[in-house]
């Protein structure tokens, strides 16, 4: 049976000279310690992950942080191969020095509840945060001076909380290299298993899987381009290839935290929901989308649409079509929607769309951006989940000869580059072709018709193409990644070997 709670004094308040407690079960601690040394299996039994920081007593902390570092080098853990890890330690002497080791197996009892005090060690950790948490926040509500930001204690106070809820906590911040290199192997096995190219979420595109390694965990992905180069579309094709992906890998049994693909969430500042459903609809169920927009389209066009629909009712994208969001009030939806969904990914279109805090009115738009840009990247990292953030580029490409966009154009501030663990252009030289065609009609002259097939030639292989230019690649190699562009459904896809550089030499 769980032993009952106990309550560990705290230093009084000195303000209200109250007592206060922090909850904790020191004899719940002893009784899974000794549990574990007995049999060894029981760690594998635990469904929570249950860390050496959820102890409340030091001196157990200790002990199942070298429990935890021994049974990960596969050798046996009993009191026998503890004792010499544990013969210099202070707080041990005190207790009667190692032999304190084998009292924690005198009493077997221990074994049938081990699950149970391993929860309730775990719960009372929580506890234990939100008390931290709670005293911070009314500590800093009652800061009044003009220097403190109430909606920025808002935000913090909320960030604290969900990382109470995720079972991180102030204790979340702090790893082990021991733990950060398991994690780090995971990555590596799986893009192993993958076929050697995807670590991450998969974008559904294997030549910038290939190039990238896929979308990874708390790395902020941005998307830029001039308008009409298609950003919008690769990021609506590349959150339905991840939300497709997971639903498949569902389906087909394989557990979550193996899947490539990941359910998104698509904050669209930009476009209603609606118009990116449509987007998707035109581009699985192959209908031009703005036949879709206007109604031009026959009964079987309309059949085809309705068992794309079906086919898609169970697809976990979620999305978000508020506008004029602050990056506050987006990373509290964010928040909202890991908790709720479990999403593994988040688009946002566009980043100029996103307001900041509004803190001083003096404040220019480089200063509001930069603000945006690094709650971006803390979002990333917050959610463990990889961002992708739409960006606009400045007019300065429309004045050079070649119109390829580069770090330089990023528009309205450089701490988007510098936040960015990958900055992705979108490219179709396709576009800018067709903006310098020269008029044609029967009555050319001969000099105006010569001026067209010189322009034709220059512009057929670009047509269907273009060109996703990494920038920037904090993990990789930066290069250009050409893709096949399907303006009248909106999708980029692989381009097939033979055509793979065609245009873009």
């Amino acid at each position: 049976m769980v032993e009952p709670i106990r309550l560990a004094a705290l230093p009084s308040d000195s303000n209200e000279g109250e007592e206060h407690r922090l909850p904790r079960n020191v004899e719940a601690e002893a009784a899974f310690l000794g549990a574990l040394l007995i049999d060894n299996r029981i760690i594998e039994d635990i469904s929570i992950k249950l860390r050496p920081e959820h102890f409340f007593e030091p001196l157990h902390e200790r002990i199942y942080d070298q429990i935890l570092r021994l049974l990960d080098r596969n050798m046996l853990v009993t009191p026998v191969t503890l004792k010499p890890l544990f013969e210099a330690d202070v707080a041990m002497k005190e207790l009667g020095g190692p032999g304190y080791l084998v009292k924690l197996t005198a009493d077997g009892s221990g074994l049938i509840g081990a699950r149970d005090f391993a929860q309730q060690i775990y719960d009372l950790a929580l506890l234990r945060e939100l008390v931290t948490v709670g005293r911070t926040l009314v500590t800093n509500a009652l800061d009044t001076s003009e220097a403190v930001d109430p909606k920025t204690q808002i935000e913090d106070a909320e960030s604290a909380l969900y990382k109470v809820a995720e079972g991180e906590g102030e204790t979340g911040s702090m790893k082990s290299f021991l733990m950060a290199s398991t994690e780090a192997i995971k990555n590596v096995e799986k893009a192993l298993n993958s076929g050697g190219h995807l670590s991450g979420v998969t974008t559904g595109l294997d030549s910038i899987n290939s190039k990238c390694g896929g979308l990874h965990n708390s790395d902020l992905i941005i998307l830029a381009g001039r308008p009409g180069m298609g950003k919008t579309s690769l990021a609506t094709n590349i959150a339905f290839n991840a939300a497709q992906r997971w639903l498949r890998d569902r389906e087909d049994g394989i557990e979550e935290s193996k899947s490539a693909g990941a359910k998104t969430a698509f904050f669209s500042l930009e476009m209603s929901a609606d118009q990116l459903a449509t987007r998707i609809l035109a581009e699985q169920s192959g209908i031009s989308s703005e036949a879709l927009r206007m109604g031009k389209i026959s009964r079987d066009d309309f059949r085809e649409l309705s068992r794309a629909s079906r086919e898609l009712q169970e697809l976990p994208l979620y999305i978000d079509d508020t506008p004029a969001l602050t990056i506050a009030a987006l990373r509290t939806r964010a928040r909202r929607l890991q908790r709720k969904h479990g999403i593994g990914l988040i688009v946002v279109d566009y980043l100029q769309l996103l307001q900041g805090s509004g803190r001083g009115s003096n404040d220019n738009r480089v200063n509001e951006i930069s603000e945006i840009s690094r709650g971006l990247k803390t979002l990333a990292k917050e959610l463990q989940v990889p961002v992708i953030a739409l960006s606009q580029l400045s007019r300065a490409v429309e004045s050079r000869e070649d119109k390829r966009p580069q770090l330089s154009d990023l528009r309205e501030s450089g701490s988007i580059e510098q936040d960015a663990d990958m900055v992705w252009f979108v490219f179709r030289g396709e576009y800018y072709s067709l903006m310098i065609k020269p008029p044609i009609s029967e009555s050319s002259s001969e000099d105006e018709k010569t001026k067209y097939r010189t322009w034709e030639e220059k512009h057929i292989p670009l047509v269907n193409k273009a060109l996703l230019i990494i920038g920037k690649q904090r993990h990789g190699s930066t290069g250009n990644v050409p893709l096949k562009f399907e303006s009248h459904i909106t999708k980029f896809s692989d381009l097939a070997d033979d055509s793979y550089d065609q245009g873009y030499d």
